[in-house]
C-alpha cells in the first residue's frame, strides 16, 4: 500500500466524497451542514449550505452534485469522537436536492412520495438511464424510529417511486451492479446486504411473503455489526463498530 497523506483535518462528520472535473474533491459534512471542497493541496472550502443533514451525494450526468439531505442530526461529542445521536429538534425533513457545484445553487428537488415526507435520505447512486436510486434510513427519537425504504428518482424532479419498503433497520449504503441490472443495499441495525434485480425505473422484482420489502438476502454479517457505507461490485461494505 502506498503511503498516505492526510489532505484536511478539523472536518464535522464528512461523508459522500465525490471526484470533481478540477482535481478537487466534494464532500459533506454533516455536522457543519455544509457540502465542502477539498483541493489537491488540502485547501477547504465550502461549495453550498443546504443546512439539515447532508448525506450522500453523487455527480450526475448533467455535472451538478446530487445530494440525500437527512434533515439532520443531533450529535454527540467529546474529545476524539463526534457521532449522530436522534433527531434533533430543528430535524427540516429529508429531502433530495441538485447543487451547482459552480455557484452552490441548492435546488429542492423531493420532500415527499405518494404524500408521505421522505424521513432520513442517506445515499444515492445514478443508473445509466440517469436516474438515481436512494435509500432512505428514517430518524430515530427516544422511543421509536421509522422504517427506512428505497426509492428511485428522475434527476429533474419529475417522479419519484417507492421501490422497495419497509427497510426495518434502515436503508443505508446502495450501489448498482457493473452490467446495471442488480441493486444491492445495506441494512444498518441488521447487518444485513439485501439486492434485487431491476426490471425498469423503479421497478425492482420482488420475492414473496415473509421477506417484508421482496429483497434477496447476499449476506447476514456474524456478531454486532451496524452496516454504512456503499456496495461496489464485487460487493463490499464497511461496518460500524458499536459505541
Amino acid at each position: 500500500m502506498s503511503e498516505l497523506k492526510v489532505l484536511a483535518e478539523g472536518l464535522r462528520f464528512p461523508e459522500g466524497p465525490v471526484a470533481l472535473p478540477d482535481g478537487s474533491i466534494a464532500l459533506v459534512e454533516i455536522a457543519a451542514q455544509v457540502v465542502s471542497r477539498i483541493a489537491p493541496d488540502g485547501t477547504r472550502s465550502v461549495i453550498a449550505r443546504p443546512g439539515g443533514g447532508p448525506n450522500g451525494t453523487a455527480m450526475g450526468p448533467d455535472g451538478q452534485l446530487y445530494l440525500c439531505n437527512n434533515g439532520g442530526f443531533g450529535w454527540h461529542e467529546e474529545p476524539g469522537l463526534l457521532r449522530p445521536t436522534h433527531q434533533p429538534e430543528d430535524y427540516s425533513g429529508g429531502r433530495i436536492e441538485r447543487i451547482d457545484p459552480a455557484t452552490g445553487a441548492v435546488t429542492v428537488l423531493y420532500t415527499e412520495c405518494d404524500g408521505r415526507p421522505l424521513r432520513g435520505p442517506n445515499d444515492l447512486v445514478f443508473d445509466n438511464q440517469g436516474g438515481l436510486w436512494f435509500t432512505d434510513l428514517g430518524k430515530v427519537r427516544a422511543r421509536d424510529r421509522d422504517h427506512g425504504g428505497v426509492y428511485w428518482a428522475a434527476a429533474d424532479g419529475s417522479r419519484i417511486v417507492e421501490a422497495a419498503h419497509p427497510i426495518p433497520g434502515g436503508g443505508n449504503g446502495i450501489g448498482l451492479s457493473p452490467d446495471g441490472r442488480t441493486l444491492y443495499v445495506a441494512e444498518t441495525e441488521t447487518g444485513r446486504l439485501w439486492s434485487w434485480e431491476i426490471l425498469g425505473p423503479g421497478e425492482l422484482r420482488k420475492n414473496p411473503w415473509p421477506v417484508v420489502h421482496g429483497g434477496t438476502l447476499v449476506c447476514q454479517f456474524p456478531g454486532f455489526r451496524r452496516l454504512d457505507s456503499r456496495p461496489s461490485p464485487p460487493p463490499a461494505i464497511s461496518a460500524w463498530r458499536p459505541w
